[in-house]
């Protein structure tokens, strides 16, 4: 296990921009107003001679209610289980009350505690460090955590209170996880959906929509496969999307669609399938991922408001009647084990091998049973097939006239694949290609004896139109 470092303050004295400076990557959202962050999140600092975790807390405001208690309580569990905190302040606000209370609280943790003095960029350094002194810190380090400046002097500092690591000596593992983003609109139920999976409240759950504004990474080890848990902000329609911190949120979310390899879209029961929820899976389409249906809030219905759901349900989802559709409470905790099963089906089947020869001998089978229709009097012919690759399977298909195929003839080919492979919850991807024409381009240069033929034959032509 790599050592924690956690960051820690007030809202916006920048303790996502050092996250984001530490670990090299633009994974924390940052922007000009408190109270972006909410919940842990996690990366690695490769910077020093040995990596360590670092930790991005919340805003400690001093208001025990509402998000900012709940956000509390994720900084909280923060210190306890970091080793090394960092205690972030605003050298441009100055020392203000907020602050003690704040570093109170660290010194009662009894870990050791760096004082990172931040935006001190344009200050006189000693002047806004000497406002700080009345701490009684000793390792006080000024930098400029927008502009990368002093974050080498704080890894310098961090590293040797670190204890050692006692796994630090081995190779380092591949991931082999497989990486579920869970997506829907606001409040379907993302976030309680992981804390049941983790059984423990690792993400804030409220009554108030678009908690959550990062998106947060979590593993995940169940019946002997290992997970990494993608939890997105709730995407709402464009015209609804005022904030500019919502607009940066609905793009990570979109981003972690891309980087998943499993898209699990959460749908509120009560309000069915909305225009979000299928621009969502069209996302998901698009970037050729997996997709499970996850319709959440299913115990609090009775026998009619079911049937009518699955009805909808089955009307628009038509389009995409190869994803699983699982009715789960993510609140008590059923249906979970379907869910997962079906993210697994779904994982295997988008990253299923396949060869050529066997992709072959099943076009020809598809092409015996139902040919595509003439153009200009021509069928078009199909004469092998190889992968393309995975996530999602791609076959490309080699033959003649292929760029008249109608789309029709396509999803057939598509739905005679996946019978055949028996493959669940992936779109499949079908390339043609067309064969080159040898005599593209050539010429036919006529003998002598051919053009002395031609020549008798437009003589004869004239002679009988006279």
């Amino acid at each position: 296990m790599l050592p924690v470092v956690a960051l820690v303050g007030r809202p916006n004295v920048g303790k996502s921009t050092l996250f984001n400076a530490l670990t090299r990557s633009r994974d924390a959202l940052v922007a000009d107003m408190p109270g972006v962050t909410r919940d842990r999140h996690y990366g690695v600092c490769h910077l020093g001679p040995r990596p360590f975790v670092v930790v991005d807390t919340g805003g400690l405001s001093g208001v025990e209610e509402g998000i900012d208690a709940l956000t509390a309580q994720q900084v909280r569990l923060a210190i306890e289980e970091a080793q090394v905190l960092v205690f972030v302040v605003d050298a441009r606000d100055g020392l203000l009350p907020q602050d003690q209370g704040i570093l109170g609280e660290l010194r009662r943790s009894g870990k050791p505690i760096l004082l990172a003095v931040n935006k001190t960029d344009g200050l006189e350094e000693q002047d806004a460090l000497g406002e700080f002194a009345r701490f009684g810190i000793a390792a006080m380090l000024p930098l400029s955590a927008a502009h990368n400046r002093g974050t080498d002097d704080l890894i310098a500092a961090a590293l040797p209170l670190l204890p050692p690591d006692e796994d630090e000596s081995q190779p380092h593992v591949e991931d082999d996880s497989i990486r579920v983003a869970i997506v829907g609109r606001p409040n379907a139920g993302k976030s309680t959906l992981i804390n049941r999976l983790l059984g423990e409240n690792r993400l804030i759950v409220s009554d108030v929509a678009g908690t959550t504004r990062d998106p947060i990474r979590v593993p995940l080890e169940r019946d002997g496969k290992r997970y990494t848990l993608i939890d997105t902000a709730g995407v709402r329609r464009r015209a609804r999307i005022d904030e500019g911190v919502e607009k940066f949120s609905v793009i990570k979310t979109l981003q972690s669609m891309a980087a998943s390899q499993v898209v699990v879209l959460m749908v509120d029961a009560r309000e069915n399938l909305a225009d979000q929820d299928l621009t969502l899976i069209g996302h998901a389409v698009e970037e050729g991922r997996a997709l499970v249906i996850a319709v959440n809030k299913w115990d609090g219905m009775d026998a009619y408001q079911r049937e009518q759901c699955q009805r909808t349900l089955e009307r628009k989802l038509v389009f995409v009647d190869w994803a699983k559709t699982v009715f789960i409470s993510a609140l008590h905790g059923s249906g979970l084990r379907e869910l997962m099963r079906a993210v697994v089906r779904a994982h295997a089947s988008a990253t299923l091998e396949l060869g050529s020869s066997d992709l072959t001998r099943t076009l020809e089978k598809a092409y015996e049973a139902y040919q595509p229709p003439l153009v200009r009097g021509h069928a078009p012919k199909l004469r092998f097939a190889h992968p393309g690759g995975s996530n999602p399977p791609t076959i490309v298909i080699h033959g003649s006239r292929t760029k008249h195929i109608a789309p029709a003839y396509r999803r057939y080919l598509e739905n005679f694949f996946r019978k055949r492979y028996k493959m669940e919850g992936t779109p499949i991807r079908i390339d043609f290609r067309d064969g080159d024409n040898p005599f593209a381009g050539r010429r036919n240069v006529l003998t002598e004896g051919q053009q002395r033929k031609r020549q008798r034959m437009i003589r004869e032509m004239k002679r009988r139109k006279k």
